[in-house]
């Protein structure tokens, strides 16, 4: 496989004379296409931020990232985006919809911005539905929904560009036990039957054990990489 994500020596400060600090300190890191790879870590240990580097949501202070071989490290904030539209979908441990919109309207957000005629949107936010089992949700407003199905909605959105990349953030942080395992288990569904990259930030041991590979991040710094 050949690697998907790759950075080179990466270090993102944060902060001013004797506040200045490194949230990530020279990290070096390639995440195979196909993949699925767990970052764990305490509070603060840095592991959201190498999330939003890896996702090009923040840009480093210094280092290379290789996003599918291409330099990103200098790209221009507009070919960011549509780099980002293109290749990732997100899910967050906080939800992002709108509440007073419907299912259907929500999930079609993304192509909406990316000026996707209706039809199309429509046709694949209806597909990406019946993916996560919510089809016969499609006209209701979201705010009636339970919060598994709510972040379903979210694993739809994340789905309906078609991405390479998946990130998912805490992404059963706010549900119980057992709705968490439910999206745990749509979440590497898609990863096995469509060969998508899933890359979950999580301090949650149990889902990251059931990642391909765990890196473990303390201080800004990875201590280890751990293969299932």
């Amino acid at each position: 496989m050949k690697n998907i994500i790759e950075i080179r020596n990466v270090r993102k400060m944060y902060g001013k004379g004797d506040s200045q600090f490194a949230a990530l300190n020279g990290v070096s890191l390639q995440i195979r296409e196909g993949e699925s790879v767990a970052i764990v870590g305490k509070s603060g240990s840095g592991k959201s931020t190498l999330m939003h580097i890896l996702a090009l949501l923040d840009r480093p202070t210094a280092g290379t990232i290789l996003i599918d071989c291409e330099d990103a490290t200098s790209i221009r904030e507009k070919k960011l985006n549509s780099i980002r539209n293109q290749l990732f979908g997100f899910v967050f441990q906080q939800f992002f919809i709108n509440a007073n919109h419907t299912v259907l309207d929500n999930v079609m957000l993304p192509l909406k911005i990316a000026g996707v005629p209706s039809k199309e949107r429509k046709v694949r936010a209806m597909a990406a539905l019946r993916e996560v089992e919510l089809e016969e949700k499609a006209k209701e407003k979201a705010n009636n929904l339970s919060g598994g199905q709510k972040q379903r909605v979210c694993v739809a959105r994340a789905l309906i560009g078609q991405p390479k990349i998946i990130f998912a953030d805490e992404p059963t942080g706010n549900l119980d036990s057992n709705t968490g395992e439910h999206i745990e288990q749509l979440l590497f569904d898609l990863n096995e039957r469509h060969g998508i990259t899933l890359i979950i930030v999580t301090h949650d041991s149990d889902l990251a054990a059931r990642c391909d590979r765990q890196i473990h991040i303390k201080d800004g710094m990875i201590l280890e990489t751990l293969e299932a």
